[in-house]
């Protein structure tokens, strides 16, 4: 058995569902999975995190420069917390042989404080699991770096038991300096597992990751063992990761997550807000919705409460489409980076309740202009309603078993702003 092979059939153990956008060198990775093509890397991690919000482990698998394309919701997921394991599988390509650059993905893990595994042949079945594991405890998104090396090489069948866990949301109570402070914290506590995971081996000088060779075999590679203090010589394909994070430290103990209570107050919509009709009707029928950039936010707070999460700019679409059946999207979100996901759950006809608050402005930022949506979403044939047309959002907020699209058009008066609710 290759190690792509391996870690094909450790993927359809250990995950639920997996995604994939080809490219060397994880192509033949995502066809042995029978991996979903999405349109692009984005949407297949949203999709992935709505997976987990719905209880479903989720495998995305990229090539390199495909991790670029991942990066919003993937460091929004480990501040917003998530339930069942994700896993992003990295395929580096460190000689540039079919790709464009040679960049290390290990340093997202530092970006987004991810737990970053890079097994050897020896340890795909373990890795997989235990990154999923790892995904789990610290309720963020898990990485595991593969090379050509690694996949080409004879790799071991030695399966390992699938151990189920289940991470957090961040509380709703929480601001969102008190989110960052929470998941800052988990962060601490990654460093201790780093040191103590049997995935490493510790046998003296030289030192390898991944395919490079070594008497000692590190594997956790972020955040580094602490015991890779101590060893001069650290062998690894690509840049020197593992080398020059040699010492770093976990972050200082975190004070108590900062909640809407001790703040004083929560954050809601304008007191005149030409939405609130829409927003009142799903309240009253207690439509739980995923949540985007942008005023829909909002929608996690008092006195609504219906966001179940958010995972940033046009994250809402395909999370929902896995989970809640319901995006709440504003319009300069939809066209900035939430088009691709509506055309993928169009094309695979999911069913999806996209509700689109159109006001021509980015309400929350400083309504500076936004691009009309409507001449872009002609093939979605959506539903367009005024925001004080009742009949028809009473009609048309539904979910049924296909995607559809609502625009509700709402003109923010002049001088509004968001209103505050004492705690």
């Amino acid at each position: 058995m290759k190690g792509v092979e391996a870690v094909a059939d450790a993927l359809l153990r250990y995950t639920d569902r997996q995604y994939t956008i080809p490219g060397f060198p994880i192509t033949d990775l995502g066809e042995l999975t029978g991996a979903e093509l999405v349109i692009n890397e984005k949407t297949a991690l949203e999709y992935a995190l709505g997976d987990s919000l719905s209880g479903k482990r989720a495998a995305v698998i990229v090539k390199n420069v495909g991790v670029n394309a991942c990066a919003d919701p993937l460091l929004h997921a480990t501040v917003q917390g998530l339930i069942s394991g994700v896993v992003l599988v990295a395929g580096d390509d460190p000689d540039a042989k079919g790709s464009q650059t040679a960049q290390d993905s290990r340093y997202y893990g530092e970006l987004a404080a991810l737990p970053v595994i890079e097994p050897d042949p020896t340890r795909c079945y373990a890795g997989i699991e235990a990154a999923l594991e790892a995904s789990e405890q610290f309720s963020r998104v898990s990485m595991v770096r593969l090379t050509p090396d690694v996949l080409a090489a004879d790799a071991s069948t030695n399966p390992v038991p699938r151990k189920d866990g289940k991470g957090r949301l961040s509380k709703r109570t929480w601001t969102m300096n008190g989110r960052v402070t929470a998941a800052e914290e988990l962060y601490r506590e990654m460093f201790s597992w780093s040191a103590a995971s049997p995935l490493n081996h510790w046998d003296g000088e030289p030192a390898g990751a991944g395919p490079a060779s070594g008497k000692t075999r590190i594997v956790t590679v972020h955040p580094p063992p602490e015991q890779v203090a101590g060893i001069r010589e650290v062998r690894e394909s690509g840049r020197t990761f593992v080398r020059d994070h040699r010492g770093v430290r976990p972050p200082l103990p975190q004070r108590p997550p900062q909640t809407m209570k001790d703040r004083g107050f929560s954050r809601t919509f304008c007191k005149c807000c030409p939405f609130l009709p829409m927003m009142n009707i799903l309240k009253g029928r207690k439509m739980p919705v995923i949540c985007d950039a942008g005023c829909s936010i909002l929608g996690m707070n008092r006195p609504f409460d219906l966001g179940i999460a958010t995972y940033g700019m046009g994250a809402s679409i395909a999370v929902a489409a896995r989970s809640a059946g319901i995006a709440l999207i504003g319009d300069y979100a939809l066209l900035h980076s939430g088009l691709n996901a509506l055309i993928d759950v169009y094309e695979k006809r999911l069913p999806l309740l996209c509700i689109v608050m159109k006001n021509d402005c980015t309400a929350l930022t400083g309504r500076q202009p936004a691009s009309d949506p409507l001449p872009y979403l002609g093939w979605a044939k959506p539903v367009v309603c005024k925001s004080d047309d009742g009949w028809t959002l009473e009609r048309e907020l539904a979910v049924t078993d296909r995607p559809r699209t609502v625009v509700v058009e709402g003109v923010c008066p002049e001088g509004s702003s968001h209103e505050t609710i004492a705690y």
